[in-house]
């Protein structure tokens, strides 16, 4: 039977706050601080194990191997002649952001009846750039089933995608027939937009998309220089519901007319600029949250920490669960240490509908698999990085170390590299 599956990508041991993501207000605010690898990985663990006892089908992805000195030796360098910002690159644990991983189109969607998954090229920023060849190697492993799945390369540079954070999918139920809404930037004033339109495009045209299904929403200029680098920033949908900041697109009276012309069932919730503003909407990940159908049918909100501490948002949040309104429930977890490098409950994950029995099972999560993976994670991934220790070769070997383990720990030795 198919069903939404939330893959999360592990936190991996080389977690740090080097400040590599401009126009990610979060990563530039907190550079240079001491991050905690091992309480990140827990945290997003703690995340998962909730969600599977809420009902919801969870699943992995595993981190990349850190240093990435397959990278390096293509920029003629190596770990230890890398200037530090070249090093910090590759080191970067960015990929435990598995919305950037790939866009997902569900079977119901494409012309051959086949999950559809395209992996982000990520050209934007050099300390992400990279992680493409290992994510497109797990999903070839994940996913490997022909009859049910056909796994993408990227989009050729220079066209910029960054996968799932700037896509969205309404529809009825999930595994019926859905509007796919492919969300792109022009500028955003000091910072870059980095998915382009032309990315877009080419993926909707791979995945066999049908252009009367298919949507193409710029977002504004004012949320991208206010700090959205990403669409999921300041907007999530799930099934028939959109939830969205005013200030989201830029034309979004245009854009909310085309969506209750395909989808006349629509839910649209937006957030007014009056009520919760787009710096509070950014600062606390407000629609960086997890938007899930629970068993119950019901909606609800899997949401940081950081959103219960805003004031504004929480007002606005229990204002809207007290009403009428379709989402019904508010989960809120610590998720400080992705939070801190700019990326919440919904960077964390990868939506996939797909029936689970199709998949690798190595990479679907159990309670057990779950003890497994946090005790290792306790014994081996570091507990603190400063930046001034991305030039250790005793962090460069700890952290392959640790992700080798976890690599045979769930039989997936062949990713160990």
């Amino acid at each position: 039977m198919r069903t939404e599956i939330n893959f999360d990508g592990i936190v991996g041991p080389s977690h740090n706050y080097a400040g590599l993501s401009l126009g990610n207000l979060a990563s530039t605010k907190n550079f240079g601080k001491v991050s905690a690898p091992r309480a990140a990985a827990l945290q997003g663990l703690a995340k998962m194990r909730a969600n599977l006892e809420r009902g919801l089908a969870q699943g992995f992805f595993l981190p990349q191997r850190r240093p990435d000195e397959v990278w390096l030796h293509q920029l003629g360098t190596t770990v230890e002649a890398a200037d530090a910002v070249l090093r910090a690159n590759s080191l970067s644990a960015s990929s435990m952001w598995a919305a950037n991983a790939a866009t997902v189109s569900p079977a119901a969607d494409t012309a051959d009846g086949r999950c559809h998954l395209t992996v982000a090229n990520l050209v934007t920023m050099p300390h992400r750039s990279h992680e493409w060849r290992e994510t497109l190697a797990q999903l070839q492993i994940a996913f490997a089933n022909e009859a049910h799945f056909a796994v993408h390369a990227p989009i050729p540079a220079p066209f910029g995608d960054e996968g799932a954070a700037n896509h969205m999918r309404l529809c009825a139920g999930h595994d019926t027939p859905g509007i796919e809404v492919f969300v792109y930037g022009v500028t955003g004033g000091p910072y870059p937009a980095r998915q382009h339109r032309e990315a877009s495009e080419a993926v909707a045209r791979i995945h066999g998309l049908s252009p009367t299904r298919t949507v193409f929403a710029r977002q504004s200029d004012e949320a991208i220089a206010a700090g959205a680098f990403h669409n999921d920033v300041v907007a999530v949908a799930n099934e028939r519901v959109l939830f969205t900041h005013e200030l989201a697109f830029a034309d979004r009276d245009a854009l909310y007319a085309e969506l209750r012309a395909k989808l006349p069932e629509i839910e649209i919730v937006e957030v007014p600029a009056s009520e919760v503003s787009l710096a509070d909407a950014i600062t606390s990940y407000l629609f960086n949250a997890q938007l899930v159908t629970l068993p119950s049918g019901e909606a609800a909100l899997v949401l940081p920490g950081e959103a219960r501490e805003t004031p504004s948002v929480w007002r606005w949040l229990e204002a809207h669960v007290a009403g009428n309104g379709p989402i019904r429930h508010l989960f809120v977890h610590d998720l400080r240490e992705s939070m801190a490098n700019g990326g919440g409950p919904a960077c964390l994950r990868l939506r996939v509908v797909a029936d689970p029995a199709t998949i690798d099972p190595r990479f679907i999560a159990s309670p057990e698999k779950l003890d497994r993976i946090e005790a290792l994670i306790a014994r081996l991934w570091p507990e603190h990085i400063a930046v001034e220790d991305l030039s250790s070769p005793a962090l460069w070997a700890a952290c392959v170390e640790a992700r080798s383990t976890l690599c045979a720990e769930l039989g997936l030795e062949e990713l160990a590299g």
